[in-house]
C-alpha cells in the first residue's frame, strides 16, 4: 500500500471513529429524551385545563344580580306580609287566650272563697258536699289545660317571631 492509500485509511479510521462516538452519543441523547418524555401523554392529559367556571364580567354580574333581586323581590315582600299578618293574629290571639285565663283564674279564686262559706254551711247541714269538690277538681283541670294552651301558644308565637327574625335577616343580607 502506498503513503496516500494509508493516509486515506487512517482518516478513514477517524471519520468512522468520530461517526462511532457520533452514534453513541446520539443513542445516549436519545434514550434521555425517552426517558424524560415516556410519560408525556398522561402529564398531557394532567395538564390539560378544564374550565368548570366561565368568567364573566363585573356589569354582567351587576346586572344579573339587579334581575335576580327584581324578579324575587316582590314574592319575598308578600311573603313578609303574609308572615306580619299571621304574627299579628297570633298576638291578638295570644292576647284573648291570656285575657280568657286570667278570667278563668278570677272565677276559681271567686268561687272557692264563696263556695267556702256556702260549702261549710253545707257541710254542717249534709255532713259535706260531694258535688263542690267534684266541681272545685273539675276547675282546676281546666285551669291547668287552659295554662298549658297559653304556654303553647307563647312558645309558638315566639316561633313565628323568630322564623320572622331570620327571614328578615335573610332579605337583608
Amino acid at each position: 500500500m502506498s503513503f496516500g492509500a494509508t493516509n486515506t485509511i487512517s482518516s478513514l479510521n477517524g471519520c468512522v471513529s468520530s461517526l462511532q462516538n457520533s452514534i453513541r452519543l446520539l443513542d445516549s441523547s436519545i434514550s434521555i429524551l425517552d426517558s424524560g418524555v415516556h410519560d408525556f401523554p398522561r402529564i398531557k392529559r394532567v395538564l390539560q385545563c378544564t374550565r368548570h367556571f366561565e368568567l364573566i364580567s363585573e356589569p354582567t354580574l351587576y346586572a344579573a344580580q339587579t334581575a335576580l333581586a327584581d324578579e324575587i323581590g316582590p314574592e319575598v315582600e308578600h311573603l313578609l306580609r303574609r308572615v306580619e299578618q299571621h304574627l299579628a293574629k297570633m298576638e291578638r290571639r295570644e292576647k284573648v287566650l291570656i285575657a280568657k285565663s286570667e278570667l278563668q283564674e278570677g272565677r276559681l279564686q271567686q268561687k272557692p272563697s264563696l263556695s267556702c262559706s256556702a260549702s261549710s254551711r253545707q257541710r254542717s247541714a249534709l255532713g259535706g258536699n260531694f258535688q263542690n269538690a267534684e266541681k272545685l277538681r273539675m276547675l282546676k283541670g281546666k285551669k291547668e289545660r287552659v295554662a298549658h294552651t297559653l304556654e303553647r301558644l307563647s312558645l309558638q308565637a315566639s316561633h313565628k317571631e323568630r322564623q320572622l327574625r331570620m327571614t328578615m335577616n335573610y332579605g337583608a343580607s
